[in-house]
């Protein structure tokens, strides 16, 4: 992005729907608002157009009347022959100054028209008081009149008119916040689920309900879910697949191995063919838990079923210890439970020598069983990626020291058949506690 472009949207709302709700807002305000400009100034060319000619009509009723009336009776019909806006006196009036403002000469010129040529009018304007105006002029008999005028403030619209226009822009937020939450609303249903995207999952598919561009995205982002499931079910399949036809090949590798005669070269083979074998199982182990859906869920002792895998390790001499136990009986897949927590315990004696199995009940009922030890853990770095397949933090390919790397995908992919989650983290003060959670 250049400089002018970050400059411009600099000073815009960093999400989508403030943006699109100012833009909208601002727009459709500034349209109303002209509109009503020009109707306001319609209006007051209207009203002023009609208090001239009102005025003019008025004055000239207001001049002949009193031109007809006797000079004792004039006096009687000043206040009835007066206006709101303008004021009949007889007299001179009061001394002013010369007429100059735009406003003034229109309505001298209206005033002129009014009278006629019987009646000469001279129009001054008040010292000190902006807009008042006074007429002078005298009648037949040679009485002075004076026209004092003082024109009011032209309300061209009804008084109640701002609060409808207020009403109306409340109206208008209402419905531009109603719309941009619609605009809005798909693509926070879609951002939510890329980011819970997990092919291996049986989630349900995206909603196809709406306007056609949002059916149209919705479909092809399932679309594109379902092509990533079946990619990676082809790939496990693949893995599968050659890990079980390696199997007889290698049976027949280690057995005339086995029939040969005995040589450093020998021994060397077979421990050769004895890792083939491992990693052959390992895929095979892999594969299969990507379906595990088989097994059944079953009710269970978790403290039962966490004590004979602890005690299964310990008949063997390994340091496996049960920290903490939780009482209650629970739904959920033994077997591939069993191989979780062994793959667990499996990773902290080959890097600890020693592993600790600790079990909670979490909020909202979940329980989790956490195997701890005090190896040299994960780099917080590297644990996500950890989890993924054939992924080892020992760089060499001894299966001694590192293993095939598939122990933690094996566990993940397992926890998710049982519907629950797996996850790593460093302990305080050395060691790893690699953690399933069971919903």
């Amino acid at each position: 992005m250049t400089a002018n472009a970050a400059f411009r949207f600099r000073f815009l709302p960093r999400t989508l729907r403030a943006r699109l709700f100012l833009i909208l807002l601002a727009g459709l305000a500034i349209a109303y608002g002209l509109s009503f400009g020009v109707l306001y100034a319609e209006r007051t060319l209207s009203a002023t157009a009609v208090m001239f000619r009102t005025l003019e009509n008025d004055v000239a009723t207001s001049i002949a009347v009193l031109d007809r009336t006797p000079a004792t009776e004039r006096p009687e019909l000043l206040e009835w022959l007066s206006r709101g806006n303008y004021s009949l006196a007889l007299g001179p009036g009061l001394a002013g100054v010369p007429n100059t403002s735009r406003h003034g000469q229109e309505i001298a010129a209206r005033l002129a028209s009014a009278a006629g040529p019987r009646f000469p009018l001279r129009i001054e304007a008040i010292p000190g008081e902006d807009g008042r105006l006074q007429a002078h002029l005298t009648l037949s008999d040679g009485s002075p009149l004076t026209i004092e005028i003082t024109p009011r403030g032209i309300m061209p619209v009804a008084d109640w008119l701002p609060y409808v226009l207020v009403a109306q822009m409340v109206l208008l937020l209402a419905c531009v916040w109603f719309a941009v939450k619609q605009a809005v609303r798909p693509l926070g249903e879609l951002a939510a689920a890329a980011e819970a995207l997990d092919p291996n999952a049986k989630s349900p598919p995206l909603s196809e309900a709406g306007p056609s561009e949002v059916v149209h995205a919705a479909r092809a982002f399932n679309a594109m879910r379902d092509r990533i499931a079946h990619y990676l079910e082809e790939r496990v399949q693949i893995l599968a697949a050659i890990s079980h036809d390696l199997q007889t090949p290698i049976t027949r590798m280690r057995l005339r191995a086995d029939m040969a005669d005995d040589s450093p070269e020998r021994d060397k083979l077979v421990n050769d063919l004895r890792e083939i074998e491992r990693l052959v199982q390992d895929g095979i182990a892999y594969a299969r838990s990507a379906h595990s859906n088989g097994e059944k869920k079953t009710r269970i002792d978790l403290a039962s079923l966490v004590d004979s895998i602890a005690y299964d390790y310990q008949d063997t001499g390994k340091v496996v210890t049960v920290a903490s136990r939780i009482d209650g009986i629970t739904s959920t897949k033994p077997h591939a439970l069993r191989r979780i927590l062994s793959n667990f315990i499996d990773n902290a004696l080959k890097f600890a020598g020693a592993a600790e199995i600790a079990m909670e009940r979490r909020d909202g009922g979940a329980i989790a069983i956490t195997v701890l030890d005090c190896g040299p853990g994960i780099p917080e770095e590297m644990l996500s990626a950890a989890m993924q397949p054939f992924f080892r933090l020992e760089p060499s390919r001894n299966r001694e020291t590192g293993g095939a790397g598939l122990g933690l995908a094996i566990a993940q992919q397992l926890a998710s058949s049982i519907g629950g989650s797996v996850r790593l983290s460093n302990r305080v003060g050395g060691g790893l506690a690699a953690e399933v959670i069971i919903p």
